[in-house]
């Protein structure tokens, strides 16, 4: 006996199936998929990545370099012992302490003992029996009074700390617009995935409540062949987007690192979050602000205005070599190594003292010229870059926000186009079921409905590129 199918139970109890499937995926979803949203995601890249500690390696660069600038004032002690004996004669006995402590100011404190002896020593190295102690300031007149090169040196250092900052942050920047980017991909093909596995679903039964009806004569043969073909095609679509998918998730493994330089897999279970995405308007004081934070705070920008300053010290430095080496110095001498309280008697500091002054210039000052002309020209040369950079941040940040404004207008149409798309398929479904339709219609209809979907998510991940591009050109990518 044939059973006679009422076409509107089978359609109550087909959307009835439908739901429940998708209800049930849902749940289990909830069981076992664990969801990595993209805060979460940054977290662990700025953790551990490799590119992260390497940019986190800069700044201690830079300290140790600042360090090694400072070494230049270090107080320096130096001993030096000289003997000759020759023939069975002793000539001499040499044995010169010295104590140098640079000032940051420029001058240098020194202090010495010298204790010599000998047949044939030079009467000006003669000393006192006990020792010849000085105390006594070394002061440059001409170059070097208000800058020199350890002075510059350390000056550099300490503006390359915050370059080195700038570095950081622009590394670590690129390294989560790429993280980001892969993020996004990741989720698109996620709902790509998740839109094609039930497309199939309904495919499937359809083609199977299609035999059933064939089976029974309701239906022509060819009706068969037309629901296994989009059964095949729908298949085709969703191996795409396997495919796609699984590349996804290698490209979002690769930021994953633990401690020890451990690459960490992203697990089969592990799914993107589904919210990230949406419109969220920017309003043109917000642009405005953005635009002000990146002409203060963009790390190219910040770079070359911080270079800028290390090349006013150098133009400062080669100023001052043109200037006449004049060095004044004075050291208060007495016997035997301990200071006595009379030593500080004006009297005795002007019978026991050395006094030295000390001039050289350069008759042509052709290097100290051309190392002044060649500061200027690299400052005029990273003026330019500074003016051409500036420039180039503030069209990247307009043309950035100009893309999130045309994708805000695509997904609302694009959104409507999903409406449309899917009252027409209902249309089309309504129509086959009063036979005034055809399968291949309603088929077409549903293609279009998940081609409208699709271009949905693609408008949606290209947004949240979008977005994240704009604040990366700003100088600043926001985690959280």
């Amino acid at each position: 006996m044939r059973i006679k199918i009422n076409i509107r139970s089978f359609t109550v109890f087909f959307a009835l199936f439908i739901l429940g499937t998708l209800r049930a995926g849902a749940q289990g979803q909830d069981t076992v998929q664990k969801v990595l949203t993209l805060q979460e995601f940054h977290s662990i890249v700025l953790q551990h990545h490799p590119v992260a500690s390497q940019a986190a390696l800069l700044t201690e660069q830079a300290r140790q370099e600042l360090r090694i600038a400072r070494g230049s004032l270090d107080p320096v002690i130096s001993s030096k012992v000289y003997r000759k004996e020759f023939g069975g004669k002793e000539y001499y006995n040499l044995w010169s302490n010295t104590l140098r402590v640079p000032l940051w100011f420029g001058p240098e404190l020194r202090a010495g003992f010298d204790k010599n002896q000998g047949t044939y020593l030079n009467p000006a190295d003669k000393t006192p029996s006990d020792g010849l102690s000085s105390v006594g300031i070394s002061v440059p007149l001409g170059q070097g009074l208000f800058i020199d090169a350890r002075r510059a040196t350390i000056r550099q250092a300490r503006l390359m700390q915050d370059i080195a900052e700038a570095e950081r942050i622009k590394l670590i920047n690129k390294l989560l617009l790429q993280a980001t980017k892969d993020y996004w991909d990741w989720l698109l093909y996620f709902r790509q995935v998740q839109l094609y596995e039930e497309s199939l679903e309904l495919a499937n039964f359809r083609l199977q409540a299609v035999r059933i009806r064939v089976r029974e004569g309701d239906l022509a043969a060819i009706d068969t062949v037309e629901a296994l073909t989009e059964v095949q095609s729908r298949q085709v679509l969703l191996q795409e987007a396997l495919l796609g998918y699984n590349n996804a998730r290698l490209m979002v493994a690769t930021h994953l690192w633990a401690e020890d330089e451990t690459p960490l897999e992203l697990q089969e279970q592990t799914i993107p979050a589904l919210t990230g995405s949406e419109i969220v308007s920017l309003a043109q004081d917000e642009l405005q602000q953005l635009l002000q934070m990146a002409k203060a705070n963009h790390p190219e920008l910040r770079k070359l205005s911080l270079k800028g300053e290390q090349l006013q010290i150098e133009q400062r430095l080669a100023a001052d070599k043109l200037k006449p080496k004049l060095n004044a110095e004075y050291n208060l001498l007495q016997s035997d190594f301990y200071m006595r309280p009379e030593a500080i008697d004006r009297d005795f500091m002007g019978e026991n003292y050395k006094l030295g002054l000390s001039f050289s210039l350069p008759l042509f000052l052709r290097q100290e010229r051309g190392k002044l002309q060649l500061t200027k020209a690299k400052q005029q040369a990273n003026s330019l870059e500074l003016t051409q950079t500036a420039r180039e941040v503030e069209n990247s940040i307009l043309a950035a926000y100009n893309e999130w404004l045309a994708l805000e207008e695509q997904i609302r149409l694009q959104q409507q186009m999903v409406e449309n798309a899917n009252t027409l398929r209902n249309g089309e479904v309504v129509r086959f079921q009063n036979g005034e339709s055809s399968l291949f219609l309603v088929n077409s209809r549903e293609m279009k409905l998940m081609e409208a979907q699709v271009k949905l998510y693609n408008l949606r991940a290209k947004y949240a590129k979008a977005r994240t591009f704009l604040y990366w050109s700003a100088g600043s990518i926001e985690t959280e």
